[in-house]
């Protein structure tokens, strides 16, 4: 069901995306730099749940480490492209990246789950294949750690501001004071403390409480082609229009870029043109589905941070524009972990195993119940296992052993529990086979068994295909 109602929702935005385009034509949707007179009201306006830092506003300390950790990431080649599957077929991402986060977590998007490289957490004994990796993972948990605080700040600020409804400061100038603060780090959690929040502190944290970030590298000069941005004609896109997938509801993102190129020479020498410059990496923004609102094209220089808060992922979309240098940016997320952690699947596997029984004196394994519920529940994780961990993981997840082996313990134990259930999928089948079955119960169970096979199978020639 699940399933259907997604295909049904690509089918929906697609038929949109070709309306959009269909009535745009030729014509182009107007968009917004800092050149432009009217782009900081319009921000203020459409795009205030947008929150920019400009990197001076950032400890150096934090990054030299940090930028040093990316170029680490990059000679130890644990840059990767993915293969993402949309309608159906395979494409590689012109983006190259790795996931780095919370011992066990994972992140999927476009039917690819990634798997994180873990970074030094308390209580887990993690073996990195050299000390720069470690120290490069270390790094980027700080970071992780900072912008958690800075988004924390950003969205008290963002209510404050709203429950007192002042109308003539504009986003930029909230966002100077804001910059002004961070460098006083003692002044600001004394401001912070008396701040009223009209929603309670538990939800802020959950909210902000990064467990993952997805790191992105791309050298835009070694691409031999790059899409074109087709709503508002603002140039190569390395990322397309999208929104964040598999995130925790209304929860806070937090971006880090870092261009490699001398920002002195990034500026184009046609100030003149129209637009953004192409020399000059971009965030773009729309609303989404929206053909009236002018698109906003940011500017991101080494070092800069942004924020989307609260539901700007959902009621706006975001794309990349690609400038002339090499970027490296780290984008940290609140991942919706309810189905995507290895507490979850080896839990789910617990639970599937209680079905199994192993005879005292003859060791022969044989089923506790039949009944169609519990064999449904079954053989439902059994697919997740297979498809959702195993086989995702085996397809792209050996190239993190480039950078620690933590994840193959787990694998193999997952491999243990489903070689069970695959026994324990036989079982159903020779004692459904018996005679003495109550036939309606049988064929209750025999029905939801068979649906559940055909998809296994399914999914099997799928793999086997890619």
């Amino acid at each position: 069901g699940g399933t259907m109602k997604r295909r049904a929702g690509e089918r929906e935005k697609e038929l949109k995306k070709k309306k959009l385009l269909e009535e745009l034509g030729e014509n182009r949707l107007p968009y917004l730099t800092p050149a432009d007179a009217d782009f900081h009201q319009l921000w203020k306006t459409k795009y205030s749940k947008l929150i920019f830092r400009k990197s001076d506003t950032v400890p150096e300390e934090l990054h030299q480490t940090v930028q040093e950790s990316f170029l680490t990431l990059r000679e130890h080649n644990c840059f990767f492209q993915d293969l993402v599957r949309i309608k159906g077929k395979d494409f590689l991402t012109p983006v190259s990246r790795i996931l780095i986060g919370n011992p066990g977590c994972t992140y999927k998007y476009l039917n690819t789950r990634l798997f994180t490289v873990p970074w030094p957490t308390e209580g887990y004994d993690i073996k990195y294949c050299s000390p720069q990796i470690h120290d490069a993972c270390k790094a980027l948990m700080r970071l992780n750690d900072y912008l958690h605080i800075e988004a924390v700040k950003a969205l008290q600020g963002q209510n404050l501001f709203e429950t007192k409804e002042i109308k003539d400061t504009t986003v930029i100038d909230r966002e100077q004071s804001c910059a002004t603060s961070l460098t006083e780090q003692g002044s600001v959690s004394k401001d912070q403390s008396g701040v009223c929040v009209p929603e309670d502190d538990g939800s802020l944290k959950s909210r902000t409480s990064y467990n993952l970030t997805l790191l992105n590298y791309m050298d835009p000069l070694q691409m031999l082609y790059l899409k074109q941005e087709p709503y508002f004609g603002m140039g190569n896109m390395a990322v397309s229009w999208h929104h964040d997938e598999n995130l925790v509801e209304r929860s806070a993102v937090a971006v880090y870029s870092y261009s490699c190129g001398d920002s002195a020479e990034e500026e184009s020498s046609e100030q003149e043109l129209k637009g953004r410059d192409p020399a000059v990496w971009h965030v773009g923004l729309k609303v989404a589905w929206d053909i009236e609102t002018p698109g906003l094209a940011v500017p991101l220089h080494q070092g800069d941070i942004y924020l989307m808060l609260d539901d700007l992922n959902t009621t706006h979309q975001h794309c990349v524009l690609a400038g002339l240098s090499p970027r490296f940016s780290s984008t940290h997320r609140v991942a919706d972990s309810s189905r995507g952690t290895l507490e979850y699947i080896l839990g789910q596997c617990e639970l599937a195993l209680q079905n199994l029984q192993t005879d005292s004196d003859s060791m022969a394994l044989s089923l506790k119940s039949l009944e169609a519920a519990v064999v449904k529940q079954v053989e439902e994780i059994h697919n997740e296992v297979e498809f959702e961990w195993l086989r995702q993981f085996w397809f792209q997840g050996k190239r993190y052993l480039k950078c620690t082996d933590w994840w193959l313990k787990p694998m193999a134990k997952l491999e243990e529990f489903w070689r069970k259930m695959e026994i324990m999928t036989s079982l159903v089948l020779s004692e459904v086979r018996k005679e003495q079955q109550i036939e309606e119960q049988r064929n209750e169970t025999i029905s939801c068994f068979l649906l559940l096979l055909k998809e296994r199978q399914k999914l099997r020639k799928e793999w086997t295909a890619r």
